[in-house]
């Protein structure tokens, strides 16, 4: 399998999981910040689902979602460290978002270089939808 296909594979897999927090955000009517952040985790479900379908246009999304679930790991597993009731629950959840945060800086698409002369190119002037002056 090549890189760009383990990327949408992965993008879809997380993208998946994130939208299945919705039944958290439902169900979970007493926590009210749980509830805030399931709804920020279920949209960029939906957005991670639909960068699958080009992930080199959705860099700066994929590379949002690595560098955030990765420190979002790193909150939970020093929340660990002082809440020993909740520390293996937090632990298995850091390693979680470590490994897709992992995943996804491993298998971003790669950055395209630009040529800041200043001028457009014919594929930025077609993006554009107008003429180089």
């Amino acid at each position: 399998m090549n890189r760009e296909r383990a990327l949408k594979v992965v993008l879809v897999i997380v993208g998946l999981l994130f939208v299945a927090t919705l039944y958290g955000l439902v169900m979970l009517r007493e926590e009210e910040a749980l509830q805030m952040m399931l709804s920020i985790y279920v949209t960029l479900g939906v957005f991670l689902l639909l960068a699958s379908r080009n992930p080199s246009a959705n860099r700066s999304l994929i590379a949002f979602t690595a560098w955030s679930s990765l420190a979002h790991a790193a909150v939970m597993t020093l929340q660990s460290l002082y809440d020993v009731g909740e520390r293996t629950h937090l632990l298995i959840g850091s390693l979680a978002f470590a490994v897709i945060g992992a995943a996804l800086v491993a298998l971003a698409p790669p950055i395209v270089n630009t040529v800041n002369s200043g001028r457009r190119t014919v594929d930025d002037t077609q993006l554009l939808g107008s003429e180089p002056s």
